[in-house]
């Protein structure tokens, strides 16, 4: 049987040009990957949005897998942008396969 071992997801919505932020914020926490999603629309809130590339108020969704230390890491650092930028994060425990790359 395949060995598996309890990693963090983490999911961040932000509107896309805050992208850079949350990667460099990823990078600095020594979390070794991301994956930046394209968002086309939901709802929350504040009622439902939908992409709007001309006012730039298009979002984007960070994917990460992270050890609990690097996960705590990077919420702290980006618990100030919660707020300020509307970001979303979300984080839940997952089981992956070579956790060493995590």
């Amino acid at each position: 049987m395949i060995e598996t071992v309890i990693r963090k997801r983490i999911e961040i919505l932000a509107d896309t040009p805050l992208v850079r932020l949350v990667t460099a914020a990823i990078d600095r926490c020594e979390i070794t990957g991301w994956t930046v999603l394209p968002v086309t629309s939901g709802k929350g809130r504040e009622g439902q949005w939908h992409e709007e590339r001309v006012t730039g108020a298009d979002k984007s969704l960070v994917l990460t897998v992270a050890s609990q230390a690097h996960a705590s890491r990077l919420a702290e650092e980006l618990a100030p942008l919660l707020t300020s930028h509307g970001l979303l994060l979300t984080m839940w425990d997952v089981e992956v396969i070579r956790g060493e790359r995590f």
